[in-house]
Parts: C-alpha cells; structure tokens; sequence
C-alpha cells in the first residue's frame, strides 16, 4: 500500500533580478530554514534532499544543504530544465510513498545571470535538437532567443488555427501583473495595462517584451512526510498529494510540423490526465492553480492542455476573466514566471509554496476564497512535465 504523501513545510526567497541577490547557497539555505520552522521539524529529522538547479557545478545540492546542517544523508542533485523543481519534489514524493524515508526535503535554486534565457542555447542546438532548429527557422528567420521563437511560434500556429487577437495573450501578462502587485516575494509588483504591455517591444509574434518570463535568482523549498511521521510530530490537516505524474516527450512532439506540439502540449495533456485519474478528482473541482506561464502563449495553450477550457475555448475563456479572481479558476495567483520571476531550479517549488499557502488560507490578500483543491504545472523543453494535485480536507 503507498503511504500518503503530505507537504508539512514551505519555504521562499523573494525573487531578485540576476546581480541583485546573495550567493546561491545563501538563497537555498534561507528557503530550507523557512521550510523546516514552517513545518516545525529541525533537520536531522530530514532522512533525504533532492537539491534542484539547471546552473551550476554537480554537487551545489551538498553546498547548499551542508548551510542547514551536516548530517550525512542522502543529497540528490537534479538537472530536468525549468521543471527541475518540480522534478526534485517528484523524487521527494516518491521516496516517501514507497516508504524509502518518512521526511525529505525537496530544495531548488538558481543565480541567474542577464539574459540567460535567451542565451542559454545561443552556442549549440535548440533544447529539442536539430529538429526545432528546422521548425524555427520554417518560421522565418528571427533575432529572437530560440525559447521565445519555440514558444512564440506555438502562439502564431494558435493564432493561424483559430484566428485569436494578439491582444489575448497581452490579456494574460496583464492579469500576472496584477496577480504580482499583491505578492511581496515577486520580482515585479507594479501593474501593467494591456495597451503598456502590447506598445513593449516585440519579441517574436505574437510575443512582446512584457509578455516574456525574465531570468530569476531565488530559491523555494518544502518539507515532505508520511502519514505517520505527521501523527507523530502532532501536524493536524496538512496539505497533501493527491496525485502527480511527469511525462516526457512523445513521438507528437517530433513527427508533425507543429510548434504546439514541439512545445511540450502533450506532455501536459497526458500529465494532466494521469492526475486526474489517479486523484479522482477532474479539473472542475479545482479552485486554483499554478501553471508554466514562461511565456503568455504557454500559458493561453496550458488552460486546454489542462483541460480548463475547450481546445480553441482559450480565448473565450481570457476575456471572460475565468482565469482570475471571480472566474473559473485563479490561475497563477502568485503572478506567475511572468511577474513573479522563473529562476529555473526554484520554480517548481515556490509554485508549490504557493499553493499550500493557498489551501491552508494564509496568502494574505492573494488568497483564493474556498480554496481545498490546488493543480500545479511545471514544463521544462527537453523535455519534462510534471502535474502535481494538492488537496486540504
């Protein structure tokens, strides 16, 4: 029988621009000091750590636990892209539901610098090979990061399929701006209007400036247990996993000529699914969720992918507000990777902190009324998806 899976603790930095943060060890350390008080458990109570980071040398994890304490355990590092915090939680929830350990940490940092997401593959292939070189460049020939053209060109296929205003997906950052302006861990808090992110400079088409994740520093942290380990430490009600499930890429991502495809959609679909199946619980029972919004079109293709709108219901869906407060779903609360900030090892975990914030009720102006069923959603190109489904009885 797998044991249930409960998130005890959680933990954050507030979100810097590269140059303007401490020392990546620093950041980890402060989000799993955060972590531990939250769940009240010191950390020679922590059996196992799964340390996540895209930048850095192989054994940063040790660096960064070795701050909290020098306890001989277990110290995984993990490397899956953008969803390498995400990943480093996967790894946690499995140690714990197959009875490996009662308590784990899951960590994950970044120290970015300028303009490393656009950089990143600036001297070798695209992150899905050669492949997506030949699909960008059927696009035309552009200036543009490779990431903004992947996902750039997934929202100009979008557009050609079902003829959507380029004002919809400035409609998304708009929302994130104003989501952020309410969180004090966000890199940008001030409000942006449609007609101020649609003037920023473009990108790629459909994307502008404003509607482009930037490069992050910070670090996130949560503190797993079992359902016994829970009892015995006296934690009453904890939020737990319901269900989570990662995906890689499927022969779809490659065979048709479709960026769409080639940008992780159904990695996310079949995630989605298996959640949903093995949770019991389907999208319309969820009240809030945190999803890959690295840029607006991933976002605008996630609410289908996630089956919170029809395919082609995306733009409907937007200006009707049923992804904010009083809508459907308050999607990305915290601000998202748009607003809040994306330090690649980091996100998958402060979207977890998050939502745990919001299931328990403390996210202060942030909070989603009646929130008890959370979806989180982290896409790394390479690729990797992980879905995760938080519940609070």
């Amino acid at each position: 029988m797998k044991n249930r899976v409960n998130v005890i603790g959680v933990g954050m930095t507030k979100f810097a621009k590269p140059g303007a943060s401490p020392e990546y060890y620093e950041m980890a350390a402060e989000a799993g000091r955060k972590a531990l008080a939250d769940a009240g458990v010191p950390y020679d109570q922590i059996e196992q750590a799964f340390v996540g980071y895209v930048y850095g040398d192989s054994t940063c994890g040790q660096r960064s636990v070795y701050e909290l304490g020098l306890t001989g355990i277990p110290v995984i590092n993990v490397n899956n892209n953008c969803s390498t915090g995400s990943t480093a939680l996967w790894l946690a929830r499995q140690a714990i539901e197959g009875g490996a350990a009662e308590c784990v940490l899951a960590l994950g940092f970044e120290k970015m610098e300028k303009g490393a997401l656009g950089n990143k593959f600036s001297d070798r292939e695209p992150p899905m090979g050669r492949h997506a070189q030949v699909m960008i460049e059927a696009q035309g020939m552009s200036t543009a990061p490779p990431a903004a053209q992947m996902f750039g060109g997934a929202g100009r296929e979008y557009r050609w399929q079902y003829g959507t205003r380029k004002e919809t997906f400035g409609k998304i950052s708009e929302k994130a701006r104003d989501h952020a302006s309410r969180n004090p861990y966000a890199l940008f808090n001030q409000k942006l209007s449609l007609s101020e992110i649609m003037a920023s400079e473009e990108v790629f088409d459909p994307l502008t400036r404003f509607q482009c994740c930037p490069p992050t520093c910070g670090a996130g942290a949560a503190v797993l247990c079992s359902d016994a380990f829970a009892k015995k430490h006296k934690i009453k009600n904890p939020v737990y996993i319901a269900a989570q499930a990662m995906t890689t890429d499927y022969a779809s991502s490659f065979e048709p000529q479709s960026m769409i495809k080639m940008i992780g959609y159904d990695m996310t679909v079949n995630a989605a699914k298996q959640v949903y199946e093995r949770s019991g619980i389907g999208p319309e029972d969820v009240q809030v969720v945190e999803l890959h919004d690295c840029f607006t079109a991933n976002e605008l293709l996630t609410y289908e992918a996630l089956g919170l709108c029809p395919e082609g219901g995306a733009e409907k869906f937007i200006w009707a507000g049923d992804n904010t407060y009083g809508g459907k779903y308050v999607t990305n609360p915290s601000g998202g990777l748009l607003s809040k900030g994306h330090p690649l090892g980091a996100t998958g975990l402060a979207q977890c902190t998050e939502l745990v914030w919001q299931l328990r009720g403390t996210a202060d102006q942030r909070q989603v009324e009646g929130a008890r069923v959370a979806l989180q959603h982290n896409l790394g190109l390479g690729g990797a998806c992980v879905v995760t489904m938080y519940r609070r009885d």
